[in-house]
């Protein structure tokens, strides 16, 4: 944990993948303050027609970015963060900004194990590094 799973609708190179990947990665990692190692990141191509809202009475075809993370971080944070993911994404992937959603699920760190890191997560604190 941290989490982060972006659906879209649309298939993309493994190449354009991997380079929001570590772009969102690096973003989540500075600005969040973790271990850039506890960090995974999901793109799954659900294909078209596979992410809908309702927009002016009709459905259209969106991206949605859910993020699980240690709670703890402000509302401000998590916002800026929500507006770097959502650059990578429109930057890397050609995403629309009006047709991208970001939702945070937030967990305290013994929700997350991580035998690599030696199991359970640290609740998150301000002078993680």
């Amino acid at each position: 944990m941290p989490y982060l799973q972006l659906d879209v609708n649309d298939t993309y190179p493994v190449d354009a993948k991997k380079a929001l990947a570590q772009k969102m990665a690096s973003v989540y990692a500075d600005m969040m303050t973790v271990d850039i190692r506890r960090i995974s990141i999901a793109i799954r191509e659900v294909g078209e027609g596979g992410v809908w809202r309702i927009v002016d009475g009709e459905p259209v075809p969106v991206a949605v970015l859910m993020c699980d993370i240690r709670s703890g971080r402000t509302p401000e944070l998590r916002m800026q963060v929500a507006k770097a993911l959502c650059g990578a994404c429109i930057e890397i992937l050609g995403l629309r900004e009006d047709r991208l959603n970001v939702e945070f699920t937030q967990h305290s760190g013994d929700e997350m194990y991580h035998p690599t890191l030696g199991g359970y997560s640290p609740d998150w604190s301000e002078d993680e590094a």
